[in-house]
């Protein structure tokens, strides 16, 4: 919501609830779309994964062509939505759609398949500015630039735990490619570029509108839980990667959205 915060703010008519409720209804049906499409694409490759083995297609608790009807069904309900927005963000609706779904098939044959995952999120900022505003700008493309590297940083941590069956299933993944340590080492630097563009961003914010110091204890915590994920992973230890990928990322974009936004706002 920071893309359409800043677009409310940029945009001549201000605060508009149909467009917000619309840009929720997108997010909501663009992630059912790619997460419904992954499970249904991989449910061969979970069902042979003891990690993913109990994932709804495989366990049978999901029929697969149920999943295959509820994606077209959200993909059909996004680009319906688009069109109530603009219609620019209608043109492109099949491009996003494009980049959520096609990141499924990436990693049967590049390793860049994490830069992929981080470029479909890092729509995100992009196309919330882009529903207010008609418009693109420098700043919430900065801020899709640090999304795409802090994604793709921390799903190589996340695909460390499947090195070895990627290996034996010839799937695509930088631990793969490039062995655990120096995958960790990328991700480090993916995080590092990620900084740098949410630091970027940030002082391009205070050039133009009146932020206080909530944005800067935001940019903090932000920076200060990439480093803590990165510290309770190891090479020879890797007990602590759900911690890392779901709990300290999920609080980090919660803490930098919401101070953020409030800074925005007052």
């Amino acid at each position: 919501m920071v893309g359409f915060t800043l677009g409310t703010i940029q945009s001549k008519e201000g605060f508009d609830i149909f467009t917000l409720i619309f840009v929720v209804l997108c997010m909501v049906f663009a992630r059912s779309a790619a997460m419904a499409f992954n499970r249904w694409l991989d449910r061969d490759i979970d069902a042979k994964n003891p990690r993913t083995v109990i994932r709804e297609i495989p366990s049978g608790v999901i029929k697969a062509n149920s999943a295959f009807w509820f994606v077209g069904a959200n993909c059909v309900l996004f680009i319906t939505c688009t069109w109530f927005i603009n219609m620019t963000c209608f043109l492109l609706s099949p491009v996003a759609l494009m980049v959520i779904l096609g990141y499924s098939y990436t990693k049967r044959f590049t390793a860049l398949c994490h830069l992929v995952l981080g470029l479909g999120l890092a729509l995100a900022p992009v196309g919330a500015y882009l529903a207010v505003t008609g418009s693109f700008d420098i700043i919430p493309v900065l801020l899709g630039v640090s999304v795409l590297f802090w994604v793709a940083g921390f799903d190589i941590i996340y695909a460390l735990q499947d090195e070895d069956f990627d290996k034996t299933y010839e799937l695509n993944s930088i631990p793969v490619a490039l062995g655990r340590v120096r995958a960790m080492r990328l991700s480090e630097v993916f995080h590092f570029l990620s900084a740098i563009s949410l630091i970027y961003s940030i002082i391009l914010v205070f050039s133009k509108f009146e932020i206080s110091y909530l944005s800067i204890l935001a940019v903090i915590a932000f920076l200060s839980l990439l480093v803590y994920q990165h510290l309770i992973i190891k090479p020879n230890d890797l007990s602590r990667v759900n911690v890392s990928f779901f709990t300290t990322n999920g609080v980090a974009s919660v803490i930098f959205g919401s101070l953020f936004i409030l800074d925005l706002l007052i």
